[in-house]
């Protein structure tokens, strides 16, 4: 063949071969292209890699960095293009962060991409008003629809069954919750088979969260009176397989029903030591949503990988969580550590600085009878409790424990090394 011919033949072989790979490589060869200031290149494997993929959370960060790798390599009209999809398309919300990205520069005169941050500021999905909140339930309606229907049917026509009565139908928060937590199919419906005595025992307590609105409302009612600067997103409550009892999104807060559905008359005969140690009670899920609520309102701590930061990051939304609502969410480690605080304490004195969470925070496999999982939780509370405790003005307390830019100078600063050292 001529050299014409055979650079065509190269050319076509090698989009089969990009087509051929997952989106998942095909991104991570974006990013490395990305990182190596080949922005172009970049920019035409995350546009392939946006194609391959079907998942909507993954398009959206992909469409985003390629609009990025397009914009540094001044291409501005497919920045644009893939700038758009992920904003309207995809629910690529983070306006705050989409006007500071540098990698932008070179879209932030546009008349479009004026009126793209004008479009986004126009539908935002937060709120300052508590009272406006969302609190969206439809998702546990759709769920208990699928799962009268796919009761006693095969796994694959179950598969069916949840699909299009609960998935195609979905919220963008279990959209969410479901890229992020669950992922497969598959793991969802033979999880519900594995644990079919709990599922088929929780139905009422989950329809009984819809009616627990004006108490959640109540708590972020008095979260804006300690913190003014306070910020309520939508708040999704979904029913996954036992995954995650609450996380967030650029959508909302994420919460998992069926985790938090404990009361009388429920089966937890199927469910392991630590699926039970963590089965919340269903009157206590909305100081689980104050919780939640806190760490949506973190935006501005700055994190590192320590254990004591880790700590700090769950412990004042337990802790603040409290303010909200006169009650102690983690109350199983509280009970577990009195008479043993110190102890607790030199334990986690060890490994403070040290990237250590793993053995204190999601640590389920290390639970066992005699020693809860998730301590880190409780440390962190105690915490920014002491830091509370010492302080004159509560509500600059509140305003700093939402702000630490430095863990190490906040816990100095805590008195909670003095305090324990008294015990």
């Amino acid at each position: 063949m001529n050299i014409f011919k055979g650079l065509l033949f190269l050319s076509c072989m090698s989009v089969v071969h990009a087509h051929a790979q997952s989106a998942d490589d095909l991104n991570k060869q974006a990013k490395t292209l990305y990182d190596a200031k080949q922005y172009l290149p970049s920019a035409r494997l995350y546009a392939q890699a946006n194609a391959a993929t079907t998942s909507r959370n993954a398009r959206k960060s992909i469409a985003y960095n390629c609009a990025c790798s397009y914009a540094l390599a001044g291409n501005t009209d497919s920045a644009m293009y893939f700038l758009e999809k992920a904003v309207k398309e995809y629910r690529w919300l983070n306006l705050a962060h989409l006007q500071q990205d540098s990698d932008l520069d070179a879209l932030h005169q546009l008349p479009a991409f004026k009126k793209l941050v004008t479009y986004m500021e126009e539908n935002k999905i937060t709120t300052t008003d508590p009272a406006q909140a969302q609190l969206i339930t439809t998702d546990i309606d759709r769920f208990w629809k699928a799962y009268d229907l796919a009761n006693g049917k095969s796994i694959d026509e179950q598969k069916k069954i949840y699909q299009q009565y609960y998935l195609d139908t979905a919220s963008y928060g279990l959209q969410d919750y479901f890229d992020y937590k669950i992922r497969s199919l598959d793991m969802f419906v033979k999880t519900h088979e594995k644990l079919n005595k709990f599922y088929g025992s929780i139905k009422g307590n989950t329809l009984k969260i819809a009616t627990q609105k004006p108490m959640i409302i109540s708590y972020f009612k008095k979260l804006k009176e300690i913190y003014s600067d306070a910020v309520f997103s939508p708040i999704y409550f979904v029913i996954g397989a036992f995954s995650s009892g609450g996380t967030s999104s650029d959508n909302g807060l994420l919460l998992g029903a069926d985790m938090n559905a404990y009361g009388p008359g429920i089966d937890t005969s199927q469910l392991s030591l630590w699926q039970r140690n963590n089965l919340g009670r269903v009157e206590n899920f909305p100081v689980i949503v104050a919780h939640e609520c806190i760490h949506f309102n973190q935006g501005n701590i700055k994190e590192d990988t320590t254990l004591l930061c880790a700590s700090l990051v769950e412990g004042m939304a337990d802790f603040i969580a409290e303010l909200m609502s006169g009650k102690i969410l983690n109350d199983r480690q509280h009970k577990w550590a009195k008479g043993k605080e110190y102890q607790v304490w030199k334990d986690f004195e060890k490994e403070m600085y040290l990237r250590r969470a793993r053995n204190w925070i999601a640590n389920s496999d290390q639970e066992t009878p005699d020693h809860p999982a998730d301590l880190g939780y409780y440390m962190g509370y105690q915490i920014c409790k002491a830091y509370y405790d010492k302080a004159a003005d509560k509500k600059q307390a509140v305003y700093d424990i939402l702000h630490i830019k430095d863990s190490k100078a906040f816990f100095d600063a805590s008195g909670f090394r003095e305090k324990m050292e008294k015990k």
